[in-house]
Protein backbone atom coordinates (compact mmCIF):
# COMPACT_ATOMS: atom_id res chain seq x y z
CA UNK A 1 0.00 0.00 0.00
CA UNK A 2 1.11 3.24 -1.21
CA UNK A 3 2.15 6.18 1.84
CA UNK A 4 -0.11 8.99 1.47
CA UNK A 5 0.81 11.88 -0.47
CA UNK A 6 1.32 14.80 2.06
CA UNK A 7 -0.74 18.02 1.17
CA UNK A 8 1.95 21.09 0.74
CA UNK A 9 1.48 23.57 3.00
CA UNK A 10 -0.98 26.01 3.06
CA UNK A 11 1.20 29.48 2.42
CA UNK A 12 4.84 29.85 1.92
CA UNK A 13 6.95 32.92 1.84
CA UNK A 14 10.21 33.32 0.59
CA UNK A 15 12.74 35.82 0.54
CA UNK A 16 9.75 38.97 1.14
CA UNK A 17 11.18 42.12 0.92
CA UNK A 18 9.68 45.72 0.95
CA UNK A 19 11.58 48.94 1.14
CA UNK A 20 9.91 52.33 1.51
CA UNK A 21 11.85 55.80 0.98
CA UNK A 22 12.70 56.27 4.56
CA UNK A 23 12.59 52.31 6.42
CA UNK A 24 12.83 48.64 5.32
CA UNK A 25 9.64 46.92 5.97
CA UNK A 26 10.17 43.73 4.98
CA UNK A 27 13.65 41.88 4.37
CA UNK A 28 14.25 38.47 3.22
CA UNK A 29 11.08 36.98 5.40
CA UNK A 30 10.93 33.34 4.65
CA UNK A 31 7.61 32.11 6.75
CA UNK A 32 5.54 28.77 5.87
CA UNK A 33 2.07 28.06 7.46
CA UNK A 34 1.03 24.46 7.69
CA UNK A 35 -3.05 23.60 7.16
CA UNK A 36 -5.04 23.68 10.42
CA UNK A 37 -2.51 25.48 12.00
CA UNK A 38 -2.31 28.51 14.68
CA UNK A 39 0.84 30.00 13.66
CA UNK A 40 1.83 33.60 15.69
CA UNK A 41 3.51 36.50 13.76
CA UNK A 42 5.29 37.90 16.66
CA UNK A 43 7.56 41.04 17.17
CA UNK A 44 7.69 45.24 18.41
CA UNK A 45 5.82 47.74 16.90
CA UNK A 46 7.33 48.31 13.54
CA UNK A 47 8.51 45.26 12.99
CA UNK A 48 7.03 44.89 9.84
CA UNK A 49 4.17 42.39 10.90
CA UNK A 50 1.44 44.55 9.75
CA UNK A 51 3.22 45.19 6.37
CA UNK A 52 3.62 41.16 5.97
CA UNK A 53 0.53 40.51 6.28
CA UNK A 54 -0.31 43.27 3.99
CA UNK A 55 1.57 41.67 1.37
CA UNK A 56 -0.04 38.05 1.93
CA UNK A 57 -3.69 40.07 1.39
CA UNK A 58 -2.67 41.70 -1.50
CA UNK A 59 -2.81 45.47 0.09
CA UNK A 60 0.63 45.59 -0.64
CA UNK A 61 2.53 44.32 -3.42
CA UNK A 62 6.09 43.66 -1.96
CA UNK A 63 9.59 44.21 -3.99
CA UNK A 64 11.29 41.24 -3.78
CA UNK A 65 10.44 37.39 -2.84
CA UNK A 66 7.57 34.65 -3.45
CA UNK A 67 4.47 33.50 -2.32
CA UNK A 68 3.06 29.93 -2.99
CA UNK A 69 -0.52 29.26 -1.89
CA UNK A 70 -1.33 25.42 -1.53
CA UNK A 71 1.47 24.76 -3.73
CA UNK A 72 1.44 27.01 -6.19
CA UNK A 73 3.44 30.08 -7.29
CA UNK A 74 1.47 33.21 -6.92
CA UNK A 75 1.09 36.68 -7.46
CA UNK A 76 -1.94 38.31 -4.88
CA UNK A 77 -2.33 41.74 -6.54
CA UNK A 78 -5.60 42.53 -4.48
CA UNK A 79 -7.43 42.24 -1.56
CA UNK A 80 -10.50 40.81 -3.38
CA UNK A 81 -8.12 38.42 -5.43
CA UNK A 82 -6.81 37.11 -1.80
CA UNK A 83 -10.73 37.04 -0.85
CA UNK A 84 -10.99 34.39 -3.69
CA UNK A 85 -8.24 32.30 -3.16
CA UNK A 86 -9.83 31.65 0.32
CA UNK A 87 -7.98 34.73 2.38
CA UNK A 88 -9.35 36.48 5.02
CA UNK A 89 -7.76 39.47 7.29
CA UNK A 90 -9.03 41.08 10.04
CA UNK A 91 -7.42 44.25 10.02
CA UNK A 92 -5.96 46.07 13.16
CA UNK A 93 -6.95 49.56 12.46
CA UNK A 94 -10.60 49.34 11.48
CA UNK A 95 -11.48 49.48 7.99
CA UNK A 96 -15.10 51.03 8.10
CA UNK A 97 -17.70 53.75 7.32
CA UNK A 98 -18.79 54.99 10.04
CA UNK A 99 -21.75 56.51 8.39
CA UNK A 100 -23.47 53.04 7.28
CA UNK A 101 -24.64 50.31 9.15
CA UNK A 102 -23.11 47.00 10.01
CA UNK A 103 -24.92 45.01 7.22
CA UNK A 104 -24.04 47.75 4.66
CA UNK A 105 -20.15 47.83 5.67
CA UNK A 106 -20.28 44.01 5.45
CA UNK A 107 -21.65 43.73 2.08
CA UNK A 108 -19.21 45.79 0.60
CA UNK A 109 -16.42 43.14 1.39
CA UNK A 110 -18.54 40.45 0.27
CA UNK A 111 -17.65 38.79 -3.39
CA UNK A 112 -21.50 37.58 -3.61
CA UNK A 113 -24.39 39.46 -3.55
CA UNK A 114 -27.46 38.84 -1.45
CA UNK A 115 -31.02 40.42 -0.14
CA UNK A 116 -30.11 42.71 2.86
CA UNK A 117 -32.45 40.82 4.68
CA UNK A 118 -30.75 37.77 3.84
CA UNK A 119 -27.42 39.33 4.80
CA UNK A 120 -28.91 40.58 8.29
CA UNK A 121 -30.15 37.14 9.01
CA UNK A 122 -26.63 35.48 8.43
CA UNK A 123 -24.77 38.13 10.41
CA UNK A 124 -27.14 37.66 13.08
CA UNK A 125 -26.45 33.55 13.30
CA UNK A 126 -22.87 33.86 12.89
CA UNK A 127 -22.30 36.72 15.58
CA UNK A 128 -24.23 34.76 17.93
CA UNK A 129 -22.74 31.26 16.65
CA UNK A 130 -19.25 32.98 17.79
CA UNK A 131 -20.29 34.96 20.53
CA UNK A 132 -19.55 38.42 19.16
CA UNK A 133 -23.04 39.78 19.27
CA UNK A 134 -23.87 42.58 16.86
CA UNK A 135 -26.79 44.24 15.35
CA UNK A 136 -26.85 44.30 11.94
CA UNK A 137 -29.03 47.18 11.09
CA UNK A 138 -26.54 49.44 13.78
CA UNK A 139 -24.92 52.70 12.55
CA UNK A 140 -21.10 52.43 12.95
CA UNK A 141 -20.03 55.48 13.99
CA UNK A 142 -22.57 55.00 17.11
CA UNK A 143 -20.60 51.93 18.01
CA UNK A 144 -17.61 51.46 20.66
CA UNK A 145 -13.71 50.17 19.48
CA UNK A 146 -14.85 47.17 21.41
CA UNK A 147 -17.88 47.01 19.35
CA UNK A 148 -16.65 47.73 16.09
CA UNK A 149 -13.58 44.76 16.42
CA UNK A 150 -16.63 42.66 16.67
CA UNK A 151 -17.82 43.59 13.36
CA UNK A 152 -14.62 43.08 11.36
CA UNK A 153 -14.26 39.84 12.94
CA UNK A 154 -17.83 38.71 11.55
CA UNK A 155 -17.07 39.65 8.21
CA UNK A 156 -14.05 38.00 7.62
CA UNK A 157 -15.97 34.59 9.14
CA UNK A 158 -18.97 35.14 6.98
CA UNK A 159 -16.54 34.65 3.67
CA UNK A 160 -15.25 31.22 5.16
CA UNK A 161 -11.41 31.81 4.86
CA UNK A 162 -9.02 29.12 4.40
CA UNK A 163 -6.13 31.40 5.80
CA UNK A 164 -7.58 33.69 8.57
CA UNK A 165 -5.22 36.53 9.18
CA UNK A 166 -5.67 38.12 12.82
CA UNK A 167 -3.74 40.98 13.51
CA UNK A 168 -4.65 42.30 16.93
CA UNK A 169 -7.94 40.78 17.46
CA UNK A 170 -8.31 40.57 21.23
CA UNK A 171 -7.51 43.94 21.58
CA UNK A 172 -10.17 45.43 22.91
CA UNK A 173 -12.70 42.47 23.46
CA UNK A 174 -13.30 41.25 27.34
CA UNK A 175 -11.81 38.10 28.52
CA UNK A 176 -14.87 36.57 28.54
CA UNK A 177 -15.61 37.10 24.78
CA UNK A 178 -11.83 36.44 24.13
CA UNK A 179 -12.43 32.64 25.46
CA UNK A 180 -15.04 32.48 23.43
CA UNK A 181 -13.36 33.30 20.40
CA UNK A 182 -10.37 31.54 20.85
CA UNK A 183 -12.85 28.60 21.13
CA UNK A 184 -14.03 29.72 18.12
CA UNK A 185 -10.16 29.88 16.48
CA UNK A 186 -9.81 26.30 17.79
CA UNK A 187 -12.82 24.87 15.77
CA UNK A 188 -11.52 26.58 12.85
CA UNK A 189 -8.46 25.33 12.60
CA UNK A 190 -9.60 21.55 13.51
CA UNK A 191 -11.91 21.99 10.26
CA UNK A 192 -8.30 22.61 7.97
CA UNK A 193 -8.64 26.50 8.61
CA UNK A 194 -5.08 27.84 8.81
CA UNK A 195 -4.67 31.27 11.44
CA UNK A 196 -2.00 34.01 11.01
CA UNK A 197 -2.02 35.26 14.71
CA UNK A 198 -0.75 38.63 15.61
CA UNK A 199 -0.56 39.44 19.07
CA UNK A 200 1.35 41.45 21.50
CA UNK A 201 -0.37 39.49 24.38
CA UNK A 202 2.19 36.74 25.15
CA UNK A 203 -0.20 34.65 27.09
CA UNK A 204 -2.33 34.72 24.48
CA UNK A 205 0.05 33.04 22.38
CA UNK A 206 1.70 30.09 24.59
CA UNK A 207 -2.24 29.29 25.16
CA UNK A 208 -3.75 29.40 21.81
CA UNK A 209 -0.70 29.37 19.00
CA UNK A 210 1.36 25.81 17.50
CA UNK A 211 4.30 27.67 16.31
CA UNK A 212 5.45 30.89 16.17
CA UNK A 213 7.74 33.26 14.01
CA UNK A 214 9.43 36.50 15.24
CA UNK A 215 10.08 39.69 13.63
CA UNK A 216 12.78 42.04 14.24
CA UNK A 217 13.35 45.05 12.39
CA UNK A 218 11.95 43.27 9.35
CA UNK A 219 13.32 39.99 10.23
CA UNK A 220 13.10 37.15 10.89
CA UNK A 221 14.88 36.65 14.53
CA UNK A 222 13.71 33.15 15.53
CA UNK A 223 11.10 30.87 15.57
CA UNK A 224 9.37 28.89 18.90
CA UNK A 225 6.90 26.58 19.84
CA UNK A 226 4.90 28.98 22.34
CA UNK A 227 3.68 26.05 24.95
CA UNK A 228 7.18 25.31 25.44
CA UNK A 229 8.40 28.98 26.26
CA UNK A 230 7.87 31.74 28.56
CA UNK A 231 6.41 35.09 28.72
CA UNK A 232 10.44 36.11 29.69
CA UNK A 233 11.86 34.29 26.97
CA UNK A 234 9.16 35.35 24.16
CA UNK A 235 9.78 38.92 24.96
CA UNK A 236 13.37 38.07 24.61
CA UNK A 237 12.92 36.95 21.25
CA UNK A 238 10.51 39.96 20.61
CA UNK A 239 12.70 42.92 22.02
CA UNK A 240 16.50 41.28 22.64
CA UNK A 241 16.26 42.29 26.22
CA UNK A 242 15.00 41.52 29.80
CA UNK A 243 11.45 43.29 29.86
CA UNK A 244 11.68 46.18 32.46
CA UNK A 245 8.37 45.33 35.48
CA UNK A 246 6.64 47.78 36.68
CA UNK A 247 6.39 49.15 40.08
CA UNK A 248 3.15 50.06 41.97
CA UNK A 249 4.54 51.67 45.48
CA UNK A 250 1.95 53.16 47.99
CA UNK A 251 1.75 56.90 47.16
CA UNK A 252 0.45 60.54 49.41
CA UNK A 253 -2.21 61.27 48.00
CA UNK A 254 -3.70 65.00 47.87
CA UNK A 255 -6.56 66.79 47.25
CA UNK A 256 -9.64 65.99 44.80
CA UNK A 257 -8.35 67.15 41.57
CA UNK A 258 -11.47 65.42 39.95
CA UNK A 259 -14.91 65.62 41.25
CA UNK A 260 -18.11 64.05 39.50
CA UNK A 261 -21.40 64.31 41.09
CA UNK A 262 -24.46 62.82 39.64
CA UNK A 263 -23.65 62.51 36.49
CA UNK A 264 -26.36 61.46 33.80
CA UNK A 265 -25.93 61.94 30.30
CA UNK A 266 -28.78 60.41 28.25
CA UNK A 267 -26.75 58.86 25.06
CA UNK A 268 -26.43 60.75 22.14
CA UNK A 269 -27.35 58.24 19.75
CA UNK A 270 -30.40 54.99 20.06
CA UNK A 271 -27.50 52.79 20.29
CA UNK A 272 -25.42 54.13 23.14
CA UNK A 273 -25.50 53.72 26.57
CA UNK A 274 -27.05 56.40 28.77
CA UNK A 275 -24.78 57.53 31.95
CA UNK A 276 -26.64 57.17 35.30
CA UNK A 277 -25.99 58.71 38.49
CA UNK A 278 -22.01 58.58 37.66
CA UNK A 279 -20.28 59.51 41.10
CA UNK A 280 -16.12 59.35 41.08
CA UNK A 281 -13.40 61.34 42.71
CA UNK A 282 -9.74 61.25 41.31
CA UNK A 283 -7.14 63.09 43.89
CA UNK A 284 -4.03 64.35 43.02
CA UNK A 285 -1.25 61.14 42.99
CA UNK A 286 -3.68 58.25 42.74
CA UNK A 287 -4.91 56.61 39.63
CA UNK A 288 -8.41 55.60 39.33
CA UNK A 289 -9.02 52.51 36.72
CA UNK A 290 -12.23 52.24 35.60
CA UNK A 291 -12.80 48.04 34.25
CA UNK A 292 -16.08 47.19 32.02
CA UNK A 293 -17.34 45.77 28.83
CA UNK A 294 -17.53 47.43 25.70
CA UNK A 295 -20.26 48.95 25.34
CA UNK A 296 -21.33 49.91 28.66
CA UNK A 297 -21.09 53.73 28.76
CA UNK A 298 -17.24 54.14 28.48
CA UNK A 299 -17.62 55.90 25.37
CA UNK A 300 -20.23 58.75 27.08
CA UNK A 301 -18.33 58.91 29.90
CA UNK A 302 -15.37 60.02 28.18
CA UNK A 303 -16.75 62.54 26.12
CA UNK A 304 -18.41 64.25 28.99
CA UNK A 305 -15.27 64.25 30.92
CA UNK A 306 -13.35 65.79 27.69
CA UNK A 307 -15.83 68.49 27.36
CA UNK A 308 -16.93 67.03 23.36
CA UNK A 309 -20.52 66.74 25.54
CA UNK A 310 -21.40 69.11 28.08
CA UNK A 311 -22.79 68.00 31.13
CA UNK A 312 -26.79 67.58 30.69
CA UNK A 313 -27.59 66.47 35.19
CA UNK A 314 -25.00 66.66 37.70
CA UNK A 315 -22.20 68.15 38.20
CA UNK A 316 -18.24 67.84 36.74
CA UNK A 317 -15.26 69.81 38.93
CA UNK A 318 -11.41 70.16 37.71
CA UNK A 319 -9.31 71.42 40.54
CA UNK A 320 -12.30 72.52 42.66
CA UNK A 321 -13.52 74.72 39.50
CA UNK A 322 -16.72 73.56 37.70
CA UNK A 323 -16.15 72.23 34.46
CA UNK A 324 -19.43 70.51 33.10
CA UNK A 325 -20.53 73.44 30.80
CA UNK A 326 -16.79 73.85 29.36
CA UNK A 327 -15.86 72.97 26.23
CA UNK A 328 -12.77 70.63 25.52
CA UNK A 329 -9.99 73.68 24.95
CA UNK A 330 -11.50 75.48 28.71
CA UNK A 331 -10.92 72.25 30.50
CA UNK A 332 -7.54 71.78 28.64
CA UNK A 333 -6.44 75.10 30.15
CA UNK A 334 -7.68 73.89 33.79
CA UNK A 335 -5.16 71.39 33.29
CA UNK A 336 -6.39 68.38 31.92
CA UNK A 337 -5.11 66.14 28.87
CA UNK A 338 -6.68 63.17 27.35
CA UNK A 339 -5.54 60.06 25.57
CA UNK A 340 -8.42 59.03 23.05
CA UNK A 341 -9.42 55.26 22.79
CA UNK A 342 -9.34 56.14 18.96
CA UNK A 343 -5.77 57.23 17.85
CA UNK A 344 -5.86 57.78 14.21
CA UNK A 345 -8.96 60.44 13.40
CA UNK A 346 -9.42 61.49 17.10
CA UNK A 347 -5.68 61.37 18.63
CA UNK A 348 -3.73 62.52 15.50
CA UNK A 349 -4.27 63.93 12.28
CA UNK A 350 -3.31 61.04 9.68
CA UNK A 351 -1.84 63.25 7.09
CA UNK A 352 -0.34 65.71 9.58
CA UNK A 353 3.14 65.73 10.78
CA UNK A 354 4.26 64.37 14.38
CA UNK A 355 4.74 68.04 15.06
CA UNK A 356 1.67 69.73 13.95
CA UNK A 357 -0.23 66.67 15.96
CA UNK A 358 1.87 68.41 18.84
CA UNK A 359 0.16 71.90 18.00
CA UNK A 360 -3.42 70.74 17.98
CA UNK A 361 -3.20 70.21 21.90
CA UNK A 362 0.45 72.04 22.93
CA UNK A 363 -0.56 75.28 21.47
CA UNK A 364 -1.13 76.87 25.08
CA UNK A 365 2.28 74.80 26.18
CA UNK A 366 4.88 78.00 24.33
CA UNK A 367 4.20 76.61 20.99
CA UNK A 368 1.80 79.87 20.11
CA UNK A 369 3.23 83.18 20.95
CA UNK A 370 1.39 86.94 20.18
CA UNK A 371 -1.47 84.24 17.49
CA UNK A 372 1.89 83.04 15.83
CA UNK A 373 3.13 79.46 15.68
CA UNK A 374 6.48 78.95 17.05
CA UNK A 375 7.66 76.25 14.57
CA UNK A 376 10.68 75.72 16.45
CA UNK A 377 9.37 75.24 19.88
CA UNK A 378 6.51 72.79 18.13
CA UNK A 379 9.16 70.87 16.78
CA UNK A 380 11.46 70.61 19.72
CA UNK A 381 8.38 69.76 21.77
CA UNK A 382 7.66 66.69 19.05
CA UNK A 383 11.50 65.69 18.79
CA UNK A 384 11.24 65.26 22.78
CA UNK A 385 8.21 63.29 22.77
CA UNK A 386 10.19 61.03 20.00
CA UNK A 387 13.14 60.41 22.35
CA UNK A 388 11.51 59.94 25.60
CA UNK A 389 8.95 57.55 24.23
CA UNK A 390 11.37 55.84 22.10
CA UNK A 391 8.51 56.30 19.22
CA UNK A 392 10.14 54.83 15.63
CA UNK A 393 9.37 57.10 12.88
CA UNK A 394 11.59 59.40 10.49
CA UNK A 395 11.42 62.30 12.46
CA UNK A 396 9.55 64.89 13.92
CA UNK A 397 8.12 65.71 10.25
CA UNK A 398 6.80 62.32 9.64
CA UNK A 399 2.84 62.09 9.08
CA UNK A 400 1.19 60.39 11.98
CA UNK A 401 -0.63 57.82 9.07
CA UNK A 402 3.39 56.62 8.89
CA UNK A 403 3.75 55.19 11.87
CA UNK A 404 2.69 51.68 13.28
CA UNK A 405 -0.40 51.96 15.85
CA UNK A 406 2.01 51.36 18.38
CA UNK A 407 4.19 53.86 17.53
CA UNK A 408 1.67 56.23 16.96
CA UNK A 409 0.04 55.20 20.44
CA UNK A 410 3.50 55.98 22.61
CA UNK A 411 3.30 59.15 20.55
CA UNK A 412 0.37 60.67 22.04
CA UNK A 413 0.84 59.34 25.20
CA UNK A 414 3.84 61.34 25.41
CA UNK A 415 2.72 64.17 23.81
CA UNK A 416 -0.41 64.22 26.46
CA UNK A 417 2.10 63.28 29.20
CA UNK A 418 4.66 65.57 28.13
CA UNK A 419 2.02 69.08 28.42
CA UNK A 420 2.16 68.57 32.38
CA UNK A 421 -1.22 68.36 33.06
CA UNK A 422 -2.81 68.63 36.26
CA UNK A 423 -5.54 65.75 35.50
CA UNK A 424 -4.88 62.98 32.85
CA UNK A 425 -7.92 60.80 31.45
CA UNK A 426 -6.63 57.69 29.23
CA UNK A 427 -8.68 55.59 27.63
CA UNK A 428 -7.15 52.11 26.64
CA UNK A 429 -3.93 52.86 27.20
CA UNK A 430 -1.88 50.04 25.57
CA UNK A 431 -4.18 48.96 22.82
CA UNK A 432 -2.44 47.36 20.31
CA UNK A 433 0.71 47.76 21.72
CA UNK A 434 4.02 45.21 21.72
CA UNK A 435 5.01 44.15 25.47
CA UNK A 436 7.91 46.68 25.63
CA UNK A 437 5.79 49.71 24.88
CA UNK A 438 3.47 48.53 27.27
CA UNK A 439 5.25 48.75 29.84
CA UNK A 440 6.65 52.00 28.58
CA UNK A 441 3.40 53.71 28.75
CA UNK A 442 2.89 52.04 32.23
CA UNK A 443 5.56 53.08 33.91
CA UNK A 444 5.11 56.64 32.36
CA UNK A 445 1.41 56.30 34.01
CA UNK A 446 2.88 55.54 37.28
CA UNK A 447 5.66 58.08 37.08
CA UNK A 448 3.27 60.89 36.45
CA UNK A 449 1.04 59.78 39.60
CA UNK A 450 4.37 59.87 41.95
CA UNK A 451 4.96 63.53 40.62
CA UNK A 452 1.01 64.45 41.84
CA UNK A 453 -0.77 64.11 38.69
CA UNK A 454 -4.39 62.63 39.26
CA UNK A 455 -4.76 60.19 36.61
CA UNK A 456 -8.40 58.25 35.64
CA UNK A 457 -7.44 54.97 33.43
CA UNK A 458 -10.62 53.12 31.45
CA UNK A 459 -9.27 50.01 30.30
CA UNK A 460 -10.83 46.56 29.21
CA UNK A 461 -7.55 44.91 29.98
CA UNK A 462 -8.47 43.86 33.66
CA UNK A 463 -4.37 42.79 34.22
CA UNK A 464 -3.47 46.27 33.24
CA UNK A 465 -5.55 47.94 35.51
CA UNK A 466 -4.60 45.76 38.43
CA UNK A 467 -0.65 46.74 37.62
CA UNK A 468 -1.04 50.46 37.65
CA UNK A 469 -4.36 51.92 39.57
CA UNK A 470 -4.77 52.47 42.82
CA UNK A 471 -8.33 52.00 43.12
CA UNK A 472 -10.63 50.24 40.80
CA UNK A 473 -14.09 50.70 39.35
CA UNK A 474 -16.65 49.06 37.08
CA UNK A 475 -19.23 50.89 34.87
CA UNK A 476 -21.79 48.64 33.64
CA UNK A 477 -24.96 49.68 31.82
CA UNK A 478 -24.28 53.28 32.38
CA UNK A 479 -23.91 52.80 36.30
CA UNK A 480 -20.27 53.48 37.91
CA UNK A 481 -19.45 50.68 41.22
CA UNK A 482 -18.36 52.18 44.23
CA UNK A 483 -14.46 52.40 44.40
CA UNK A 484 -12.19 49.61 45.75
CA UNK A 485 -8.83 49.26 46.60
CA UNK A 486 -7.23 46.34 44.90
CA UNK A 487 -6.28 44.73 47.91
CA UNK A 488 -9.70 44.13 48.77
CA UNK A 489 -10.45 42.85 45.71
CA UNK A 490 -9.89 40.40 42.66
CA UNK A 491 -10.19 39.67 39.30
CA UNK A 492 -12.68 37.33 39.86
CA UNK A 493 -14.89 39.84 41.85
CA UNK A 494 -14.26 42.70 39.01
CA UNK A 495 -15.44 39.99 36.66
CA UNK A 496 -18.41 39.69 38.08
CA UNK A 497 -19.13 43.57 39.10
CA UNK A 498 -18.62 43.59 34.79
CA UNK A 499 -21.74 42.05 34.89
CA UNK A 500 -23.42 44.45 36.30
CA UNK A 501 -23.55 42.62 39.39
CA UNK A 502 -22.30 45.20 42.13
CA UNK A 503 -24.87 46.85 44.84
CA UNK A 504 -25.04 46.26 48.34
CA UNK A 505 -22.07 43.77 48.20
CA UNK A 506 -19.90 46.81 46.69
CA UNK A 507 -21.16 49.86 49.08
CA UNK A 508 -20.04 47.68 51.71
CA UNK A 509 -16.60 46.82 50.56
CA UNK A 510 -15.98 50.23 49.00
CA UNK A 511 -16.57 51.85 52.74
CA UNK A 512 -14.10 49.41 54.21
CA UNK A 513 -11.27 50.67 51.57
CA UNK A 514 -12.33 53.75 52.20
CA UNK A 515 -11.70 53.49 56.28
Amino acid sequence: MSEPIESPPRLVLTGITKRYPSVVANESVDLTVRRGEIHALMGENGAGKSTLMKIVYGVVRPDAGYIRWEGRYETIASPAQARRMGIGMVFQHFSLFETLTVAQNIALALDTRMSNAVLATRISEVSERYGLPIDPHRLVHSMSVGERQRVEIVRCLLQEPKLLIMDEPTSVLTPQAVRVLFHTLRNLAAEGCSILYISHKLDEIRELCDRATVLRGGKVSGTAIPREETNDSLARLMIGSELAECRLEPNKTGEVMLAVRELTQAAADPFGTSLADVCLDVRAGEILGIAGVSGNGQKELLAALSGETLTAAGSIELGGRPAGQLNPAARRALGLTFVPEERMGRGAVPPMSLASNALLTGARNGMVRNGLVRTDSMREFARDVIARFNVKCGDERSVASSLSGGNLQKYIVGRETLLKPKVMIVAQPTWGVDVGAAQLIRQALIDLRDQGVALLVVSEELDELFIVSDRLCVLARGRLSPPVRLADTSVEQIGLWMSGQFGAQAGEEATHAAA
